[in-house]
């Protein structure tokens, strides 16, 4: 088993203009040049005389991309590395309305349009099904950061603040964060939907639901399996983090 690129990569998706965008002739300033990860942004209102910006990223995508191609290129081998006991982190950041929640989320029909998200609790399951001689434990906890305070999703009590620690065991961690069994994604859906109905939200100009905090959803994967030199549990962590519009935000935190 070979051991995963430790790098963070950054990837850019353009997301096409909606509604009011293009009700009110707003033209798209952005371009993407996929085989070489570069943005070029170009300010419409400017001549030809000023050159347009130019950005460089691991990947990028134009408006036109799939959820799945983003997920098979952004996601797949971080989930990969979660089940052969590595920990990874995904998240979507910008500003509110730039289609964060559609990258990580998306919609559940058709399945075309599901995001990072589900896609990843179908990868997860399709390989505990398929896996011969392990035996699998997944969990899964939520919460939110919201005004610099720690809530749990999933407690019946989910306005309550809870405390960050950290031991020589498990390194960083929530005190008292609720953490349920999964057996397939069916339940791991439910408890990410019921999670969803207690994070803080409120309108914006952009976005009527906005998300007004940062939120993580972790999945633990224990696996267990014996050979000639005996028994052997590997642990993997992904979190999957939904972020606040990067406009109200100072500064954020992610633990992996």
């Amino acid at each position: 088993m070979s051991k995963p690129d430790e790098t963070v990569k950054v990837v850019v998706r353009i997301r096409p203009l909606f509604g009011t965008e293009i009700r009110d002739g707003n033209l798209v300033a952005a371009t993407a040049y996929a085989d070489r990860g570069q943005i070029s942004v170009k300010n419409p209102k400017a001549d030809d005389s000023e050159p347009p910006k130019d950005f460089f990223f691991d990947a990028v995508f134009d408006d036109k991309v799939t959820q799945k191609h983003i997920y098979d290129v952004c996601a797949s081998s971080v989930v990969d590395s979660v089940l052969n006991g590595y920990n990874g982190t995904i998240f979507a950041y910008g500003q509110t309305g730039a289609g964060k929640t559609h990258t990580m989320e998306g919609k559940p029909d058709p399945k075309e349009l599901r995001g990072i998200i589900p896609n990843s609790f179908q990868h997860i399951f399709e390989y505990v099904a398929n896996a011969q001689d392990q035996q699998f434990l997944v969990r899964a906890s939520y919460l939110e950061i919201y005004n610099e305070e720690i809530r749990d999703l999933l407690s019946k009590d989910p306005k309550n603040s809870l405390e960050l620690k950290e031991n020589m065991d498990s390194g960083v961690y929530v005190k008292d964060l609720t953490s349920f069994v999964v057996k397939n994604v069916a339940e791991i859906d439910h408890v990410m939907q019921s999670g969803k109905k207690n994070r803080s939200t409120g309108a914006t100009l952009m976005n009527q639901t906005s998300s007004r905090s940062h939120s993580i959803f972790t999945i633990v994967v224990e696996c267990g399996e014996s050979d000639a030199r005996g028994d052997h549990i590997r642990v993997g962590k992904l979190n999957l983090v939904d972020l606040a519009g990067s406009e109200r935000q100072s500064k954020v935190c992610v633990w992996i």
